[in-house]
């Protein structure tokens, strides 16, 4: 073959892996604005509110929230204990200053789960099983600052009896009020093929 042939060779894979490369990247952004998979591809149309799948992932991340907050109440009660203010056979009176400090340990420790979690691979224990993945609009990783007012605001719509949850189906972008306040928004991955 003539040098010129042999160039042109060598330049053809670099533009196949180039074209496969940009296909996984449109891929993953079709998935970060809430579309399912159907039939092994992103299926086109509408974004997905995927309210049921984060209130199933709600669900399995209480349990981890709960050892958090048992750990959490154990040293706190410990602690206050051994300093000489509480009686080891008393418990701690609801409402009072130190009951209030004791639910602000355990929002910070749930918060510190979720952050951590989400940072470190975009997932939580209870998004693993549903495929949901956390990103930006463009895919990427979110930022700690993101995370932390995702957190907050994702608070804030619970305690609004999930309204911010529910806000999803009725939002142009089926964005919850903490998707939109923080940049971010769930992915839901394709399968994963077995052999694979």
């Amino acid at each position: 073959p003539s040098p010129e042939g042999v160039a042109a060779s060598a330049v053809q894979p670099r533009r196949q892996f180039a074209s496969a490369s940009r296909g996984a990247k449109i891929a993953t952004r079709d998935y970060a604005y809430g579309m399912d998979e159907a039939n092994g591809e992103a299926a086109q149309g509408k974004a997905r509110a995927l309210v049921g799948w984060r209130m199933l992932a709600l669900a399995y991340d209480a349990l981890p929230a709960l050892a958090l907050w048992m750990l959490v109440s154990a040293v706190f009660t410990l602690g206050y204990t051994f300093l000489g203010h509480h009686d080891a056979h008393q418990n701690i009176r609801p409402f009072s200053l130190l009951a209030w400090l004791l639910w602000l340990a355990c929002w910070l420790a749930s918060g510190a789960y979720a952050i951590a979690s989400w940072r470190g691979g975009g997932q939580t224990l209870g998004m693993r099983p549903w495929r949901l993945r956390l990103a930006t609009a463009d895919g990427s990783a979110p930022g700690w600052r993101a995370l932390a007012i995702r957190y907050a605001v994702g608070t804030l719509s619970l305690l609004a009896a999930g309204l911010g949850f529910w806000w999803a189906w009725f939002d142009r972008d089926a964005l919850a009020w903490h998707d939109r306040a923080s940049g971010t928004r769930l992915q839901r991955l394709p399968k994963r093929s077995r052999g694979g």
